[in-house]
């Protein structure tokens, strides 16, 4: 159990605060009585301490799991000892890889990587750290690893191309302990269309195959993931499946008008759907720069990494590519970053919570959810790794939101569309 004095501390303070009355439509309202600084920490961190933070997208590198990249303290924006610092209790960690050729030699590189991924994933909770961390395959799971004091892995894929045209192994990863799966990334695959690919839509929404796929993914009970699809996959795939979807990490365009966002109408269908938005805390989804910014932030990106991070990713920190550099360079990387954010700030939890506020006003409490895309890229001013993970949980108190409505915030939601899902499945023939 997480850190229970902080309950008891701030137990007094809790029964003391007057809550924003709200409903699970509306935007948070202003409490009538506002309670000072301290006490205000004070509930926060005592919710914090009691509901289940679930983030539902965290990267890792090709070599995660090995001696160069250990999970407990490898220099990344979430390792497990930040994970603990921080009260992150749960990541969906990614099993991503950027989308190559669409041939049978190029689908079969992208399988071995996945793999290689799941792999890792399952060495870091069974070999190097069972008693620190473990993979939940069901909802019930994660409550149970959460009570026993551990933290919890969960696994997403990212980028449907893993899967080449081969249906199934749909099921084959999913018996590895993927429970979502991004249709596409940053280029259109064989399932669908993505919301960046520079040549526009080659299916104008989902492929023959990606309905195929969508009803696969239905029928063994893996959640789509319509994050990073265009606008006409996202509504398709959201209509034509049977179970509740997520977008995984996404923001809305009403406050960043980015292809990556999801804009009222979307949210509407994803209420409709019964599924969940999780809300990404990434810097250029959730702020719109200035050009300048763009462009100094892209240059140092490419003197550093010597490429440009794919799908609009000069506006971040680095994301993958970071955790490579010596500490030296890392620091001189983060100095000159700190320039760039002193002329554009960058967007700060306030900011990101105005995102959550809108969505909840569209789609209701019960659709939407929180998101980092730590170490891909993710990362904003006062939520910059999983040690600062109470920030979110504070801002949201500060909001009026209540502890119902953090606790599905912060993961209800999404282990109710897990649920559903794996629910739905079972009972198909």
């Amino acid at each position: 159990m997480r850190k229970l004095s902080l309950v008891l501390t701030a137990a007094a303070a809790l029964s003391a605060c007057t809550r924003a009355v709200r409903t699970s439509a509306d935007a948070p309202v202003p409490s009538a009585a506002t309670a000072s600084d301290a006490d205000l920490v004070a509930r926060a961190r005592a919710i914090h301490a009691r509901v289940i933070t679930i983030d539902t997208h965290k990267d890792i590198p090709d070599n995660f799991a090995t001696p160069d990249a250990d999970p407990k303290s490898m220099n990344a924006q979430v390792n497990l000892d930040k994970m603990k610092a921080g009260g992150y209790d749960m990541a969906f960690f990614a099993v991503y890889v950027g989308q190559g050729a669409r041939t049978d030699s190029g689908n079969a590189a992208a399988k071995d990587r996945a793999l290689n991924k799941f792999s890792a994933i399952h060495r870091m909770a069974e070999q190097l750290y069972p008693n620190l961390i473990e993979i939940a395959y069901t909802p019930d799971d994660v409550e149970r690893i959460h009570n026993s004091g551990k933290l919890v892995a969960g696994i997403g894929i990212e980028n449907g191309w893993v899967i080449g045209k081969d249906l199934s192994l749909i099921k084959r990863y999913y018996d590895l302990g993927a429970r979502y799966m991004t249709l596409a990334h940053t280029s259109n695959n064989d399932i669908c269309d993505s919301s960046t690919d520079p040549k526009g839509p080659e299916w104008h929404g989902l492929s023959p195959f990606g309905r195929q796929v969508v009803q696969e993914m239905n029928r063994v009970g893996m959640m789509l993931d319509v994050s990073h699809v265009s606008k006409e996959c996202m509504m398709q795939a959201t209509a034509l499946s049977t179970s509740p979807v997520i977008g995984s990490h996404s923001s809305t365009t009403a406050l960043a008008n980015v292809p990556r966002n999801m804009d009222d109408e979307m949210l509407l269908a994803i209420k409709r759907n019964n599924g969940v938005m999780q809300t990404v805390a990434f810097s250029s989804y959730v702020k719109v720069q200035p050009p300048q910014r763009d462009t100094l932030a892209r240059k140092l990106n490419d003197e550093f990494f010597g490429i440009t991070p794919p799908g609009g990713r000069g506006g971040g920190r680095g994301g993958r590519g970071r955790a490579a550099l010596s500490p030296e360079r890392q620091a001189e990387y983060d100095r000159r970053m700190a320039e760039i954010d002193t002329r554009f700030p960058p967007p700060t939890v306030a900011d990101f919570v105005n995102h959550i506020d809108h969505a909840v006003k569209v789609a209701g409490i019960d659709h939407v959810g929180i998101s980092s895309d730590f170490d891909g890229g993710g990362g904003i001013s006062g939520w910059r790794d999983a040690s600062e993970t109470f920030n979110v949980t504070l801002e949201l108190v500060r909001r009026g939101y209540s502890e119902a409505d953090i606790r599905k915030l912060w993961g209800g939601n999404v282990l109710r569309v897990w649920g559903e899902n794996q629910k739905r499945a079972k009972t198909k023939a």
